[in-house]
């Protein structure tokens, strides 16, 4: 440790005390021979002990110095320099940017209907990938395939339809453009409710046929009751769901009846039963990584596969 101070002419008096050298220098002239000025310390120690520096204050003050003015604070530990970075607002690295704020979601309009009486109106979905609608070639073939089970390749038959996982509700917008009487939409986001699937249910003019359910599918399945739905569509997050436990839920619960139609889309290479509950499998048809998956009573079986 080491301080110094230039001084007017000069003159050294050394100290010591307890193996500490201080060397202190006054002014040789002065224009008051009261005062006395004290001018530049030089203090070294080769003490390596605990007490050395409370020795070096104690020498300090014997000589009238300050020795807060020579004596640096020692290094604060780790967690306590944290904590007063934290509390002074520094510590960033210098140059780092800023922590970047979550950018609001877009929407855009690249889907549409296919068929039916709202046909070819556009559809709002959202331009992050966290939300997946189904391809338009996957979703015609699977309208395909059900009017055609059903006896009529024009339309579905009049019934109810349940979207689970429904993001942008295109599959149950196109099921009531197609002759469904309602539609019920489950999904879980707000923002995709708010901001995407109401929306595109009041372009479509289908509001008033539709039933939006802001819950989890899991949850939906466990507290649903009463008469079972005419058609279901499936469409999760591939890598966010079991598909084998999520199909057995659906069997099990009270959403499925004897005649009621299931379309699963489902990622390659996932294995789905040939059947689920009561019903069987009608068509299983692939578009590149996305496979097609189709439910239904037995009797259209055949009409189905023709």
């Amino acid at each position: 440790m080491a301080v110094s101070v230039l001084p007017t002419p000069i003159s050294w008096h050394p100290a010591r005390a307890n193996n500490t050298t201080l060397l202190i220098h006054r002014s040789s002239t002065t224009t008051n021979p009261l005062i006395r000025r004290h001018s530049t310390v030089v203090c070294s120690s080769p003490l390596k002990s605990s007490n050395s520096a409370e020795e070096k204050r104690e020498l300090l003050k014997q000589y009238g110095l300050d020795p807060d003015e020579f004596l640096s604070d020692p290094t604060p530990s780790k967690s306590r320099r944290k904590r007063e970075q934290q509390k002074s607002g520094r510590g960033e690295r210098v140059g780092s940017a800023p922590p970047e704020r979550m950018k609001p979601r877009e929407t855009h309009k690249l889907l549409q209907v296919l068929g039916g009486t709202a046909r070819r109106k556009k559809l709002l979905s959202p331009k992050s990938m966290d939300v997946r609608p189904m391809m338009e070639v996957v979703k015609g073939a699977a309208f395909g395939i059900l009017q055609a089970a059903g006896g009529c390749p024009t339309s579905l038959r009049p019934g109810r339809w349940l979207d689970l996982y429904s993001g942008t509700g295109s599959v149950g917008i196109e099921a009531i453009s197609r002759g469904c009487s309602e539609a019920h939409f489950v999904e879980m986001d707000p923002w995709v409710v708010s901001e995407v699937l109401r929306p595109n249910l009041e372009w479509t003019g289908f509001l008033d046929n539709s039933v939006i359910h802001t819950v989890r599918v899991e949850t939906y399945l466990e507290r649903t009751k009463g008469d079972p739905f005419d058609y279901i569509s499936v469409t999760p997050p591939y890598m966010l769901v079991d598909y084998e436990s999520l199909m057995k839920q659906i069997s099990e619960s009270s959403v499925i009846g004897d005649d009621s139609f299931i379309v699963v889309e489902y990622p390659f290479r996932t294995d789905m039963h040939e059947t689920c509950g009561c019903l069987v499998k009608l068509a299983d048809r692939r578009f590149g990584r996305t496979n097609l998956a189709i439910y239904g009573p037995k009797w259209a079986q055949k009409k189905g596969r023709s």
